[in-house]
């Protein structure tokens, strides 16, 4: 079997940070994954990423699964993919829920509308995902990764198919 090792990148922890900030806002929904104490639970959710408070923000029902599940395993693993660029991030941290009533009007967006009435309904809680460590993997694209692929497969060297880095948040 090939040595293998991670790919590794050309950029600053810095840059990094805030790639893997950008990459998040601009995907959007991520994978929200709890632990129930048995399995990992994951679930689709809208993100509302807010780097300048080190904070990504969803809005959920007071009831949900996952707001029990936060209740004793608070750590969370949040999973963003844009699966046609080949770009993909991962942050975790700790969770909580509250119900703070005016960071969910603040938060409210129309499309929230197909889930509940209005910014008022006392069903809403807030989730806050407060993130510690993140990682990216962020390629150039379909089209340049093909061709690194077939030239490695080719050649028989190391693909670079973008950078991957791991930072702490």
């Amino acid at each position: 079997m090939a040595n293998r090792r991670e790919q590794q990148t050309d950029l600053t922890p810095a840059e990094a940070t805030d790639r893997i900030w950008e990459l998040a806002e601009d995907i959007d929904v991520c994978m929200f994954v709890t632990w129930d104490g048995e399995y990992n639970r994951a679930r689709p959710l809208s993100a509302r990423v807010v780097r300048e408070e080190n904070a990504i923000y969803f809005l959920v029902n007071d009831d949900s699964a996952k707001s029990k599940q936060l209740s004793t395993y608070r750590k969370v693993t949040l999973a963003w993919s844009d699966n046609s660029h080949y770009k993909y991030v991962t942050m975790s941290g700790p969770a909580t829920v509250t119900n703070d009533r005016e960071k969910i009007a603040e938060l409210w967006e129309k499309t929230d509308s197909a889930w509940w009435d209005n910014a008022d309904d006392p069903e809403i809680r807030l989730i806050t995902v407060k993130p510690d460590e993140g990682e990216l993997w962020d390629s150039p694209g379909l089209m340049m990764a093909t061709a690194t692929m077939v030239f490695a497969a080719v050649t028989g060297a190391k693909p670079n198919v973008g950078d991957n880095a791991k930072v702490e948040l």
